[in-house]
């Protein structure tokens, strides 16, 4: 693995980052969770993706008998906003080595009627549980070492409340997947970067559901602006990660009728496939 700085000159541990803290749900009820949804974790008005189904992925943690998501699909049925919301999470089985459960997240709209967010589904196990015998075709993706790839500081000064998130990474991309923000995209659909938390905090599972909607949607690559709001997203954690900035490879082969898939990848410092994901994503055409 080609060597990577620090992602934070001071780090913080799991359980007591930003990260942590603005997905913590406080149990109000059997199965029923509060949470305020953090401003921090926005793109112009829209709360990421990726934040939102950690915050659901939390919840079940805590309602499930197991705690490490496995796999979690999520349907992003209306925009989320920041703010307070409730979370009602269903036991629908429970195993031995397997628990499956589902979420919702509600907010309320102008009129005060409650309005349902997200629903997904999700299997729940133990990640330190599974056997170590790895056979595999999948190979790391060649990412320039850190200090030849750009994050945000390297750009123009965004506009004020135009990303929010990405005071809270620690985002690093791939110069070969930066032709969009010179105005040259590639036309590839890809997209490659390596991922931290700002503050240095280490990834763990429920973090792997941010880092794979993390980066900047590779419709952007294929010449296409504005946002790109996620319809279906399915993520498969497939072990714990371990310490260390992440590599993170999204690719897009198929856009059709306004709608595109991204397939990621997320490798670890020990070269390991930690996390897999499918999106389907609409798209502005025009």
């Amino acid at each position: 693995m080609p060597e990577a700085a620090s992602a934070a000159a001071t780090r913080t541990s799991i359980g007591d980052s930003e990260f942590d803290r603005d997905t913590a749900v406080t149990r109000r009820a059997p199965g029923v969770y509060d949470i305020d949804l953090s401003a921090g974790w926005t793109i112009i008005n829209a709360v990421n993706g990726g934040y939102l189904l950690a915050v659901l992925g939390r919840a079940l943690a805590d309602a499930l008998p197991h705690t490490d998501p496995f796999t979690i699909s999520a349907h992003y049925l209306t925009a989320s906003r920041p703010g307070p919301v409730v979370v009602r999470t269903e036991t629908v089985r429970t195993g031995r080595t397997l628990s499956t459960g589902q979420a919702s997240l509600f907010q309320y709209d102008d009129e005060g009627n409650e309005v349902e967010r997200i629903r997904v589904l999700a299997s729940y196990g133990d990640l330190d549980a599974l056997p170590d015998d790895v056979r595999t075709s999948a190979k790391p993706p060649a990412i320039p070492p850190m200090d030849q790839c750009l994050g945000a500081e390297d750009g123009p000064t965004p506009v004020d409340g135009s990303s929010a998130i990405a005071d809270r990474l620690m985002l690093k991309l791939d110069p070969a997947t930066l032709g969009w923000a010179l105005g040259q995209p590639s036309g590839r659909g890809e997209m490659r970067a390596w991922f931290g938390l700002a503050d240095g905090r280490d990834a763990d599972p429920l973090s792997l559901l941010l880092a794979v909607d993390a980066l900047p949607p590779t419709a952007f690559e294929l010449g296409l602006k504005g946002w790109v709001p996620t319809v279906e997203l399915t993520v498969h954690v497939r072990c714990r990660p371990a310490p260390g900035p992440l590599r993170v490879s999204i690719t897009t082969r198929n856009l059709a009728g306004g709608f595109l898939e991204e397939d990621a990848e997320v490798w670890d410092s020990a070269d390991r496939l930690v996390a897999q994901s499918r999106q389907l994503a609409r798209v502005r055409l025009g």
